[in-house]
């Protein structure tokens, strides 16, 4: 006899997940607007200190991804500004050279809504990074609820698994070079962004800036392709958010995009400041 029939007995009602709250509201967010066809903007975070988080979350950036590949940041810094980007409702992801799954899961623990791993050649490249950021049967993170993206622990493990299931880290897989290991749609199956990072990839197709871009530009257009068939947003690094310059990249289209850094910004502003008044 189902509940329906049994005498006085309500029937069962739908139950709807909550909606998320934290870092997992920032990833659906992020998520939505992938999906949406709009385009993310953010920088890259490169200096120490909580200013550079808080200008970040007021000047209207989508995200900032706080780079632990070419800087001098450090692990405790990074996860200070991770809390700090949180408190802000900023959405900050994490660049990270290779997959260590201790810091993977310290980094996101801190509240990172994603993670960028750099030059991305291999399929088992995507896999470790898939296992260092989701919880069993998924991957192979490990579990702790002391810290703040499980909010520790006051809603208990079961919803905290059930987010984490529902709005997983956001990766990015950054592709950089000229040729990969193993075809570029197996990279980009499994993660939210292919990442364009053109300034490595001109390198290493043996360009320099005044050399014509084309090979640049076909590169990029193979990783599009193979976004587009993985269902994969395209994202991509540009110095900055010109036309011109989107063009020049073949990043028009891109979902995702990182403008400069903050250091870039920074010095972009004291060369202005340095250049000579031009007389009235």
């Amino acid at each position: 006899m189902s509940a329906e029939s049994q005498p006085g007995r309500a029937a069962p009602t739908s139950v709807e997940s909550p909606p998320p709250t934290g870092v997992h509201a920032a990833r659906a967010r992020l998520r939505a607007a992938l999906r949406g066809g709009g385009q993310l903007v953010g920088t890259f975070v490169k200096l120490p200190g909580a200013d550079v988080i808080a200008l970040a979350a007021r000047s209207g950036l989508d995200f900032v991804v706080i780079d632990l590949e070419h800087s001098g940041l450090d692990e405790r810094t990074a996860t200070d500004q991770l809390r700090l980007a949180a408190l802000a409702g900023l959405p900050a992801l994490v660049r990270v050279p290779a997959v260590d799954p201790g810091q993977v899961n310290r980094l996101l623990e801190a509240g990172a809504a994603g993670v960028q791993l750099s030059t991305v050649r291999r399929r088992a490249d995507v896999e470790a990074l898939r296992a260092a950021s989701r919880y069993a049967p998924h991957g192979r993170r490990s579990i702790s609820l002391a810290h703040p993206s499980a909010g520790y622990g006051v809603d208990g493990l079961d919803r905290y698994l059930a987010a984490e299931a529902e709005h997983p880290p956001v990766l990015v897989a950054q592709i950089e070079t000229a040729t990969t290991d193993d075809p570029l749609p197996a990279l980009l199956t499994g993660v939210d962004v292919g990442f364009v990072g053109t300034t490595d990839l001109a390198v290493s197709l043996g360009l320099s800036t005044t050399d014509d871009q084309g090979p640049l530009l076909r590169r990029t257009c193979d990783v599009a392709d193979a976004a587009r068939v993985t269902g994969t947003a395209l994202g991509g690094w540009v110095a900055d958010r010109s036309a011109a310059a989107l063009d020049r990249c073949g990043l028009t289209d891109a979902r995702y995009l990182v403008v400069g850094s903050d250091l870039h910004l920074l010095g972009t502003g004291l060369r202005r400041l340095a250049t000579p008044a031009r007389p009235a």
